[in-house]
C-alpha cells in the first residue's frame, strides 16, 4: 500500500516538474511543435510568431531550433531557416517537420510558393539538408518538392501545409501533409524526391498537421481535428492503411484556435508538444509551446489529455 502511494506522489511531482517549465519556450512566441531525439538530446524545430498583439493574421518569418537534454532548460540557437532562403518561396514560415537519415537532417518546410511558370502560387512543400541538427541548412533540390498543382482533390490554395516524414523499419521513408485532406507519398533514400504517387484519404475530423509514428507494431497518425482545433488520432497495422479513428487525445487549447501535435520518447518516457496562446498577450497568432507526458492504454490507446479547473493541462491516470 505504501509503495503505491509512493509511486502515485513520484508520477504527480513528475507531471508537476514539467508543468512548472510550461510553456517551453517563453522569450518568443512558438507554434508548430516538430521535436526529434538524435544522441541524447532533443531538439525542437518550430515556427515563429511575431504578429502584433491587435493582429488578426499570421506573421511568421523564420523557423528557429531548440535544443535541450533534460526537457527543462532550453537552448535558442536562432532563426535557421527563412522563407527566404529557398528561391522559389515568397513568404510564411507554416509548420515544418525535421528528421535524420544516415547523418543528414532533412528539413520539410510549408511555404507560400512564388508566382512562377512552375506553379501559380499557393502552399508548397520544400525540403532543407544540414549535416548538423541546427544547422546551417539549405535548399536540398533549388524548388518545391511538392507544389499545389500536385493535389487536386482540395480546390483551396493551402491544401499542401504541415509535412511530417516518418522512416518506417525496413527504412523505407513516408511523407504525409495536408490541410482538409490527408496525403502521403514514399520518398526515395535520398529524402529529396518522391518515390511514386500522391495518395489521399480522409480520416474523420481531419483538419491538418498530421503526425505518425509506430509503437509496439502499431502505427498511430495524430492530428488536428475540426475547428477550433483539438488533436485527434488514428491507428492502423499498415502504414498505408486503412486507418481506424480512436478518438480525441486533446480538446482545443487555450486562448488558439489552432493547434499542432508532435511526439518523440526521451529517457524512457513519452511526451506529448503542442502549442497555444496561453502566454501574456498571447492569442491564435501569437502562440506558445507546451509539453505533456503521452501515456498508454495495455490496448495501444492514448489516454486523453484533459484540462483541471485551474487550467493546467495533465494526462489522466
Amino acid at each position: 500500500m505504501h509503495k503505491k502511494i509512493l509511486l502515485v506522489l513520484l508520477g504527480w511531482l513528475q507531471i508537476m516538474h514539467i508543468k512548472a517549465q510550461n510553456p517551453v519556450i517563453r522569450h518568443i512566441f512558438t507554434a508548430d511543435p516538430a521535436p526529434l531525439v538524435y544522441h541524447n538530446t532533443v531538439y525542437l524545430y518550430a515556427g515563429r510568431d511575431t504578429a502584433t498583439v491587435d493582429a488578426k493574421t499570421y506573421e511568421m518569418p523564420s523557423w528557429h531550433v531548440f535544443s535541450s537534454r533534460n526537457m527543462v532548460d532550453w537552448k535558442d540557437h536562432g532563426p535557421v531557416l527563412k522563407p527566404t532562403d529557398f528561391s522559389w518561396a515568397s513568404r510564411a514560415a507554416n509548420a515544418a517537420h525535421c528528421i535524420e537519415r544516415n547523418g543528414k537532417f532533412y528539413w520539410y518546410i510549408s511555404v507560400m510558393h512564388k508566382n512562377t511558370e512552375v506553379s501559380k502560387g499557393g502552399v508548397a512543400i520544400g525540403v532543407a539538408v544540414s549535416d548538423n541538427p541546427t544547422g546551417p541548412f539549405k535548399d536540398a533540390i533549388g524548388k518545391a518538392l511538392i507544389t499545389n498543382e500536385m493535389t487536386t482533390d482540395m480546390k483551396h490554395s493551402w491544401d499542401d501545409l504541415d509535412p511530417a516524414a516518418f522512416i518506417d523499419d525496413d527504412g523505407q521513408a513516408y511523407l504525409f501533409w495536408g490541410n482538409g485532406s490527408c496525403k502521403w507519398a514514399r520518398l526515395k533514400e535520398n529524402m529529396i524526391e518522391l518515390d511514386g504517387p500522391v495518395h489521399t484519404f480522409k480520416p474523420d475530423h481531419f483538419t491538418e498537421a498530421p503526425w505518425v509514428y509506430k509503437r509496439n507494431d502499431l502505427y498511430y497518425l495524430l492530428y488536428a481535428a475540426n475547428f477550433p482545433e483539438s488533436i485527434d488520432y488514428a491507428t492502423a497495422t499498415d502504414i498505408k492503411g486503412p486507418w481506424k479513428y480512436r478518438g480525441r487525445v486533446q480538446d482545443p487549447v487555450t486562448n488558439s484556435t489552432t493547434t499542432h501535435p508532435g511526439v518523440i520518447d526521451f529517457k524512457g518516457k513519452s511526451y506529448f508538444f503542442y502549442h497555444d496562446g496561453s502566454m501574456p498577450t498571447g492569442s491564435s497568432y501569437r502562440r506558445s509551446i507546451k509539453v505533456d507526458y503521452l501515456r498508454y492504454n495495455s490496448d495501444g490507446t492514448i489516454r486523453k489529455i484533459v484540462e483541471t479547473a485551474k487550467g493546467v493541462r495533465k494526462v489522466n491516470q
